[in-house]
């Protein structure tokens, strides 16, 4: 994606902070906070918010609260869904789940929270840990 292409379509003044902030997201293509992306950015925490909002309000970055209590922002593509661990607060984007459409609104984004695919596989390894231990402690008695 041309940064630069893209702040001249939105009639937005081409700042470096602008720039270095949009190349980040382009970068690496998921859901980012501020805390993902300050030690790789020059700029203050004021200034972040203040541009990733503009970005918004543009159409150009779309954002949803994570588990955590962080604001996670990306490029506004086409509409998708996200899912959010509960356990460990990955964040997946689900690109080929569709998001519905409901009459009478415009819907760019849905989330979906549970326990990811990680997360399950180490609970059923804790459980068969239990179960094993508990069989080896009866045979010991």
């Amino acid at each position: 994606m041309k940064i630069d292409q893209l702040i001249e379509e939105k009639k937005l003044k081409l700042t470096s902070a602008r720039k270095e902030l949009l190349e980040i997201f382009n970068r690496y293509h998921k859901p980012l906070s501020y805390d993902d992306v300050k030690d790789h950015i020059s700029m203050d925490k004021t200034t972040f918010y203040r541009n990733v909002s503009k970005f918004e309000q543009e159409d150009i970055l779309s954002s949803f609260e994570s588990n955590d209590k962080k604001r996670y922002y990306e490029f506004q593509e086409k509409p998708h869904a996200h899912f959010i661990c509960t356990s460990c607060n990955s964040i997946e984007c689900l690109p080929d789940l569709k998001v519905p459409k409901i009459e009478g609104y415009k819907i760019v984004d849905a989330v979906y929270k549970g326990v990811c695919e990680s997360c399950n596989q180490e609970c059923r390894d804790a459980l068969q840990d239990e179960r094993h231990n508990t069989i080896e402690a009866n045979v010991v008695k």
